[in-house]
C-alpha cells in the first residue's frame, strides 16, 4: 500500500511537471521539481538554484514565485511536499535576493502572530514514513516561523551567507548594539534565543536515520542555531559592558534571560556542533550572573543600612536620598562611549 502511494506521488509529479513544461511555465516548473513527492530526497542545488533564478528580478515577478511557493505549502496533504516547500522558503531566507526575502514576512502572515505558516496541526496519515514526517513538518515550520519573527525584531535576516563568516560582519553588529537602547537589546537577545530554545523540540531523528530530506533539514537549522548564539554573544557582551546603568526592572528581566540561556546549553551542544567562539557565550552569561548575584547582595546590603539608620534617627535629619539617587537619572548607551 506505501509502495502504490508513493508510486502514485511520482506519477502526480511528472503529469504536473508535464504541464507546465507543456504551458512554458518556468517558476511553476522550477517549484514542482523542487518540492515532489519523493520522502528520501531532497530537492537538489539546481531545483533549488532554478527556484530562485525564477524570482530574481522585479518584485512582480518574485512576489508570484512566493506565491506559488506558499499556495503549494498550504494546499498540500503530503508530508514530503511540506517539508521541501519548507526547506524552499529557508532557502529563499539564506540565499536568495533581497527582493525574495523581502516577500517572506508578507507571504508567510507577517502582519503579526507566530504561526505564521499554520502547521502546527499538519498530519499525514497516508504511510508510516509520511506519519513520522508529519512531526518534522510542524517542528520545522515553527523553527522558520521563529527566524522570521527574529528576524523581523532585530531588523536584518539571519544566516545571510554574506554576513555569517564575515569578521567585517561581527564588528558591524557590535557597532550596532551599541546604539540600542537597554530594552531594544534585551528585546532582540530574547527574540534570538527564542530560535536557540527551538532546537530543544527537535523530533527524535534515530528513527529517520539516512533519510536525506531530514539530514538536509538538520544541517540547515545547526548553521542557523550557530548564527544565533553569535548574535546573542554581543548582544551578552554588550549588556555585560552598560551594566552599570541598567534599571532594576532590566536587571531582573536579564536575570531572566541568562536563565534561559543556561537552560539552552546541554540540549544545544547535544545536537550543535558549537565551536569556540560561540563558546564564549557560556562564559559571558556566567559572568554577568556573577554580576547581577553581587548588585542584588550590595542592594539588600544598603536596604538593611537604610532601615538600620531609620530605626535611630528622626527623619528630618537624614540626607535627601534625592541628590544621592540623582545619578542613576543620566544614562549612556553604552559604557564604551564613557572611554
Amino acid at each position: 500500500m506505501t509502495k502504490l502511494k508513493e508510486l502514485i506521488g511520482r506519477l502526480k509529479d511528472k503529469a504536473s511537471q508535464g504541464k507546465a513544461a507543456i504551458l512554458s511555465k518556468r517558476a511553476t516548473l522550477s517549484l514542482l521539481r523542487a518540492t515532489s513527492h519523493d520522502p528520501f530526497t531532497p530537492p537538489t542545488s539546481n531545483h533549488i538554484s532554478a527556484l530562485l533564478i525564477a524570482g530574481d528580478g522585479s518584485r512582480a515577478t518574485a512576489s508570484a514565485v512566493m506565491e506559488l511557493l506558499m499556495d503549494r505549502l498550504q494546499s498540500t496533504q503530503s508530508s514530503a511536499v511540506a517539508l521541501k516547500c519548507l526547506i524552499a522558503v529557508h532557502y529563499v531566507l539564506k540565499r536568495g535576493s533581497f527582493i525574495m526575502r523581502d516577500q517572506l514576512p508578507y507571504r508567510c502572515g507577517g502582519s503579526g502572530g507566530r504561526n505564521y505558516l499554520n502547521l502546527s496541526k499538519f498530519r499525514d496519515r497516508s504511510s508510516p514514513v509520511s506519519w513520522e514526517l508529519s512531526s518534522w513538518v510542524r517542528w520545522y515550520a515553527k523553527h522558520v516561523e521563529q527566524l522570521l519573527w527574529a528576524s523581523r525584531i532585530v531588523g536584518f535576516f539571519l544566516g545571510v551567507e554574506a554576513q555569517e563568516d564575515s569578521s567585517q560582519g561581527m564588528k558591524a553588529g557590535e557597532e550596532r548594539a551599541s546604539g540600542l537602547s537597554n530594552g531594544e537589546v534585551l528585546t532582540e537577545t530574547e527574540a534570538l534565543l527564542a530560535v536557540i530554545e527551538g532546537i530543544g523540540g527537535i523530533p527524535d531523528a534515530a528513527s529517520m536515520e539516512g533519510n536525506k530530506v531530514v539530514g538536509e533539514i538538520s544541517s540547515m537549522v545547526e548553521e542557523d542555531v550557530i548564527v544565533a548564539l553569535s548574535e546573542v554573544l554581543v548582544r551578552v557582551n554588550e549588556l555585560r559592558e552598560r551594566f552599570g546603568c541598567l534599571s532594576f526592572g532590566e536587571v531582573v528581566e536579564l536575570v531572566y534571560v541568562m536563565n534561559r540561556l543556561e537552560k539552552c546549553k546541554e540540549v544545544v551542544e547535544e545536537v550543535v556542533v558549537v565551536a569556540e567562539k560561540q563558546r564564549l557565550l557560556w562564559d559571558a552569561v556566567r559572568e554577568v550572573k556573577e554580576k547581577v548575584e553581587k548588585k542584588v547582595f550590595r542592594e539588600e546590603e544598603k536596604t538593611m543600612r537604610t532601615q538600620r539608620h531609620r530605626a535611630t534617627k528622626s527623619d528630618r535629619f537624614q540626607f535627601p536620598t534625592f541628590f544621592i539617587d540623582s545619578v542613576d537619572l543620566v544614562r549612556f548607551p553604552s559604557a564604551r562611549l564613557l572611554l
